[in-house]
């Protein structure tokens, strides 16, 4: 077995493991600053949103000689507008003016074909208007809202409200890092940045529901036992999937990361930024929040319940009670081999164990003497 297998074997057992959850506080610091970073970016510079947004015109030229810088400024002149351009195969360009009156298009066109010394009918042309960007726009954030609301019916059905609300809260984290991220870059907002968005919100709820799915089932008649508390619990779930967590993020990642450092920037593909920027940025933060936000914040909330509180102070009783004998007061490995306390469910069957057992003195007591009265 690798190295890496061996230690997640390790991990999922319980034998070695690191205090995700007793150290909350330091990571919930850090998405905090992360998150203000992202908000003052974005209000700061603002999106680069697309022509698809604000409406304007894409040109398509033939091959030409014009260099890019070139193009931009004969864009711009003929316009009176930024623009953007880009280099595609056989040295052809595409030009992207936003808030172009589309009445002016023809102008444009023919200034842009003397100037790039190529025919005005070899220029494709294509005209978007600004409420075909508002239609859109709106098409997504109700796609984000109806999304976001069957998530917590999901998690609320499937595990629990708590469960589901930090899920939420991871999910909306995610979010705002990458739109904060695209501000900061200032790569151009396009449909296929939504498209990129969504894709990143199911990748981050499944890595969250993987933990959440382990934190169950290790958590399922807590309140009978006195070796573990909740937010032990839930740090060996998070270690228990760690190894599977990184495997899937890493293995995700590599794909986007050709398609955004070798396709967008090495081979000067600019379309495949789009896409690409938030799928890699949306796949390093669902990861992070999964591990770092959104279990940790499941057991701050269930700590508070009366329940918990009340099991903390008999395992942490317990401990000091092992200690003050001598004996060793850290948590135990498991405790499926515990045995029921006073206050569990009746006809509950005590856990097989290996190897012969010595029966207690009173079934003992009477056994191979005669029946009857001793004379």
């Amino acid at each position: 077995m690798s190295k890496l297998g061996n230690l997640g074997a390790r991990l999922y057992r319980g034998e070695v493991g690191y205090d995700f959850v007793g150290k909350r506080k330091i990571w919930y610091g850090i998405s905090i600053l992360i998150t203000i970073t992202a908000i003052v970016g974005l209000a700061v510079r603002g999106l680069n949103m697309g022509i698809e947004f604000e409406g304007g015109a894409v040109f398509n030229t033939p091959k030409t000689s014009v260099s890019v810088s070139q193009a931009e400024e004969a864009a711009e002149k003929a316009s009176g507008h930024d623009a953007i351009v880009q280099k595609l195969g056989d040295d052809k360009l595409r030009i992207q003016i936003a808030g172009v009156d589309i009445k002016k298009s023809d102008q444009i066109k023919s200034s842009l074909a003397e100037d790039l010394d190529v025919k005005a009918g070899d220029i494709d042309a294509d005209l978007v208007g600004p409420s075909w960007g508002d239609q859109i726009a709106n098409k997504a954030w109700q796609g984000l809202a109806i999304f976001m609301v069957l998530v917590v019916i999901y998690l609320a059905i499937a595990f629990e409200w708590r469960m589901a609300l930090a899920a939420l809260i991871a999910l909306i984290h995610d979010i705002t890092i990458t739109v904060g991220v695209y501000a900061l870059v200032g790569f151009e907002v396009t449909p296929g940045t939504v498209i990129g968005l969504l894709t990143i919100l199911g990748y981050s709820l499944y890595d969250t529901v993987v933990v959440f799915d382990s934190l169950k089932e290790q958590s399922k008649d807590i309140t009978k036992q006195t070796k573990y508390t909740y937010s032990e619990l839930a740090n060996r779930s998070i270690n228990g999937t760690l190894v599977r967590s990184i495997n899937t993020t890493v293995v995700a990642l590599l794909p986007v990361a050709g398609l955004l450092f070798i396709g967008g920037g090495a081979l000067g593909a600019g379309m495949l930024n789009d896409i690409s920027l938030s799928l890699f940025v949306g796949l390093a933060a669902g990861a992070y929040s999964s591990i770092f936000i959104a279990t940790p914040l499941v057991a701050d909330f269930k700590e508070r319940e009366p329940q918990m509180k009340a099991l903390k102070k008999r395992v942490l009783a317990k401990r000091a009670a092992a200690a003050a004998k001598g004996e060793s007061a850290e948590a135990p490995e498991s405790y499926a081999d515990e045995e029921p306390e006073d206050d569990a469910v009746p006809g509950d069957a005590a856990p097989a164990v290996v190897g012969p057992r010595s029966q207690p003195a009173s079934r003992n007591r009477g056994r191979g003497r005669p029946s009857g009265k001793r004379r």
